[in-house]
């Protein structure tokens, strides 16, 4: 035990693709850092959250789904997500109950059972779930990867979540902190803006837009106001998805860019000024600072 009596330490919360996992580290940390929308692998950067319990810190990584890669950036963001568990002091498995036959958790399950690192199932969305479905699914999937704790959470209305931070933090190792205690998360701002401008982006256009967009955050400018001046560019690989995200006269852009301006607002604590460009580019996939702007390594072909 450190001098202080401090501890901290590092939990990866992995899962197949919308089983909640930026649900429940919001849940947890009891703020938005995460975004969430129904689109599967929402999810792309390295996003921590931090939880404090008494003199405990808990920093939760949110990482991107896991799932059978087809793409260069499918790759970066299931190696990320190993990455992470397989350096964190508890990995926590997500599986959405609703759907424990899906087959989605399968490959992380073979994975998870050559590791030695501590890990535990969380059961999320239990309460659409009948108790005798919840039982049989713990079980079945014990019986394939042992689990040194199960618990059965709904991230969405908070049911579970407290137990669950509580046995995270007294899991955490001795050690100082590694955040200052008033910060709940690490992602850079201009990160942190792009990520809430693409959230809009999806909500907006769930059905129009094809996963193949991102947003970057290209201008960052303090006024003297103590407002702030933020240019940020969607990219799209087709021109026709260029035109979707514009809209008819422009109406559609104009929508993302109030619907973002307003949470990255509430997030500065400050006036924002928020411009908003749609650019073609049919590789932005393959461009190694795409990548570096999302936190994640560029990995070969």
């Amino acid at each position: 035990m450190t001098e202080s009596g401090r501890h901290a330490g590092f939990v990866a919360i992995i899962g197949a693709p919308n089983a909640g996992k930026s649900t429940l580290v919001n849940a947890l940390v009891g703020a938005k850092i995460s975004i969430v929308t129904h689109k599967v692998q929402t999810t792309r950067a390295r996003v921590r959250g931090i939880v404090m319990r008494g003199k405990t810190q808990v920093v939760l990584v949110d990482t991107p789904g896991i799932f059978a890669p087809r793409r260069r950036l499918d790759r970066a963001m299931v190696e990320a997500a190993w990455s992470e568990a397989g350096e964190a002091d508890v990995t926590a498995l997500l599986v959405d109950a609703t759907k424990p036959d899906s087959g989605g958790d399968d490959p992380i399950l073979d994975k998870l059972a050559t590791t030695g690192r501590r890990r535990i199932l969380v059961l999320n969305k239990v309460d659409k779930v009948e108790k005798t479905r919840l039982l049989a699914c713990v079980k079945s999937i014990n019986d394939r990867v042992s689990f040194e704790r199960t618990f059965m959470v709904s991230a969405l209305t908070g049911s579970g979540v407290e137990d669950l931070a509580d046995w995270l933090a007294a899991a955490m190792p001795a050690g100082e902190w590694l955040f200052p205690e008033d910060q709940i998360a690490d992602a850079p701002l201009r990160l942190t803006a792009a990520e809430l401008t693409r959230e809009k982006l999806y909500l907006r256009l769930h059905e129009e837009l094809p996963y193949a967009s991102t947003v970057e955050t290209t201008a960052w400018k303090e006024l003297k106001d103590g407002s702030v001046r933020i240019e940020q560019t969607i990219y799209v690989e087709r021109e026709s998805q260029r035109r979707i995200v514009l809209g008819h006269k422009g109406e559609t852009i104009k929508a993302i860019s109030m619907e973002s301006r307003k949470d990255i607002a509430q997030v500065l604590e400050r006036p924002v000024h928020l411009f908003l460009f749609v650019k073609v580019d049919e590789r932005w996939g393959d461009s190694r600072e795409h990548y570096e702007a999302m936190g994640l390594d560029f990995p070969k072909r």
